[in-house]
């Protein structure tokens, strides 16, 4: 890999978290991980996700490819304290803040231990991202 970049996508309600390292940040990894987010998650034409997303240029164009059973909601400009999975970023930033990292191997192996770590951490990430103000149906 050449970098690695890190999708992270969280349901605040019960803590889940779905987690994707990337080499790069771009439209064609976009739909990559959207179509394998979908299909883990369970998206279908009778189970709608909702996605919120900032307003990145790859989360807007119209050459990403929405799978079935996921629709999208961006948030205004400029306000990430709205975005739940913003705060999982700190916690993924752990596995390598302030570390002599030597390789790019190196790097995947931590981040790829720490996504794992933090899928089984659900009442810690809902305390995170479960906004009192979120109201479900």
């Amino acid at each position: 890999m050449n970098g690695e970049d890190v999708y992270g996508f969280v349901e605040p309600k019960s803590g889940k978290t779905l987690w994707y390292l990337i080499p790069r940040v771009n439209i064609q990894w976009m739909n990559v991980v959207l179509e394998t987010f979908a299909t883990e998650a369970g998206a279908n034409k009778d189970q709608i996700i909702l996605l919120v997303q900032d307003r990145a240029g790859w989360h807007r164009s119209q050459k990403v490819n929405l799978p079935a059973g996921i629709e999208t909601e961006f948030l205004p400009a400029y306000s990430p304290e709205l975005q739940p999975a913003e705060r999982l970023w700190s916690l993924i930033d752990e596995a390598i803040a302030n570390e002599n990292i030597e390789s790019m191997d190196e790097l995947e192996e931590r981040l790829s231990k720490r996504c794992c770590v933090l899928s089984q951490m659900t009442e810690e990430i809902k305390n995170l991202t479960n906004y009192h103000w979120f109201k479900y149906s």
